[in-house]
């Protein structure tokens, strides 16, 4: 099948982070063991989902994987020209469809260069990491680099994770924790805000903490001038509370996230948080005695990527891809993952970013060639008797 055949195939399973993913995780796995490789399934608790992993050639040290997810982000609500599980092409050099950039247009192209893989004299393996749940927080990626590490006799060495970078290795990833703060007041009416505790005015003044902990960040030269923006970003993206303005609120709750920069630590954040929560807590329990702050996670945190310029994985993936700029991300990925179980790893996919979790998402031809033209290079660099 051509790389445009099975991207159609992959778009055609609406699968959305949250949802069960075996149809399409299925799919795939029927079609690596048609070319005769083995296929491992690691399934979650419930067993409706399951992330997949194998290896192509030798059970020797230093090999590649190549990680990719199955799931993409909903279309409720977008304005959608075609219909998004059917990967269509208007004659433009582009392939429209959900998820083909974001980011099955990755997994194609591995599928794609499967025959290269099988057919080639590989001195070090590859091995495919497909994943769940990457969209509502890279939920399953911890586990699966964990199992590719534990699972063979063997080490790999280097990780590459086909997120849409127009071909360019991207270095760095900001580490992201999405939370919930949850304020218990007393209701009353308006007249009494001296008498009561408002949860809506306690709120603001948290939201107020985390901006102005943010500009702190900053003002104290927290800079790293490799990502856009350049610092540690704390946003509020959600608040509710209240049911009428003569009314006190007595409920109130906002969703929050950090984006930290390698140099920031995620857990001091939050705990200076909570510590001010405290604070708060011990102050206004003179005036309502069941007042309380409660932070919860949304998701766990994912890590930071912060792969070094002169990293050996860095000058493969300049070798395979042809290009030689490099760049970081803000948006969250599994490469801080896989990083984290010791794997040199790096971002490196076909697409742009910009088409990602938008309507009328796409892939050019040109990008889909350019990164099976890659996996057919890194296959060539695996068959080199001094490839390290």
């Amino acid at each position: 099948m051509t790389v445009e055949h099975l991207l159609a195939k992959l778009v055609s399973f609406p699968v959305f982070g949250g949802d069960s993913n075996l149809s399409i995780i299925h799919w795939i796995k029927d079609y690596l063991e048609s070319y005769g490789v083995e296929v491992n399934l690691l399934p979650n608790a419930e067993g409706n989902k399951a992330s997949l992993h194998c290896r192509i050639g030798p059970d020797t040290d230093g090999g590649v994987i190549l990680s990719g997810h199955t799931d993409v982000v909903p279309v409720a609500g977008q304005d959608w020209t075609t219909d998004p599980f059917v990967l269509t092409d208007k004659g433009d050099g582009k392939l429209y469809g959900r998820g083909s950039c974001d980011m099955k247009g990755f997994i194609a192209c591995c599928l794609a260069a499967l025959p290269q893989m099988i057919g080639a004299d590989l001195k070090k393996p590859l091995y495919f990491a497909f994943s769940y749940d990457e969209e509502v927080g890279c939920l399953a990626g911890p586990e699966l680099a964990q199992a590719i590490k534990t699972h063979y006799t063997e080490t790999p060495k280097y990780a590459i994770i086909g997120e849409p970078s127009l071909m360019e290795p991207i270095v760095g990833q900001k580490g992201i924790y999405i939370l919930e703060t949850y304020v218990n007041g007393s209701a009353g009416h308006s007249s009494r805000i001296k008498q009561e505790v408002s949860a809506i005015h306690e709120a603001m003044r948290l939201i107020l903490w985390l901006e102005n902990k943010m500009n702190q960040l900053i003002a104290a030269g927290r800079l790293d001038d490799r990502f856009h923006p350049p610092h540690s970003s704390i946003h509020v993206g959600m608040v509710h509370g209240g049911i009428a303005p003569n009314v006190i609120a007595d409920k109130a709750h906002f969703y929050w996230d950090l984006r930290t920069i390698p140099m920031d630590d995620i857990k001091e954040i939050v705990s200076e948080f909570e510590t001010y929560c405290q604070h708060r807590e011990e102050e206004l329990r003179r005036i309502f005695p069941d007042f309380s702050i409660k932070t919860v996670e949304n998701h766990p945190p994912v890590p930071y990527l912060d792969t070094k310029a002169d990293d050996d994985v860095v000058g493969l993936i300049k070798r395979i891809s042809g290009n030689s700029k490099l760049d970081t991300v803000s948006y969250a990925a599994e490469a801080g993952q896989f990083a984290n179980e010791g794997f040199h790893s790096a971002i490196c996919g076909p697409g742009s970013i910009a088409q990602a979790h938008r309507a009328n998402e796409f892939i050019t031809k040109e990008q889909l060639e350019k990164g099976v033209e890659m996996l057919k290079k890194l296959v060539q660099e695996l068959s080199r008797d001094d490839f390290a």
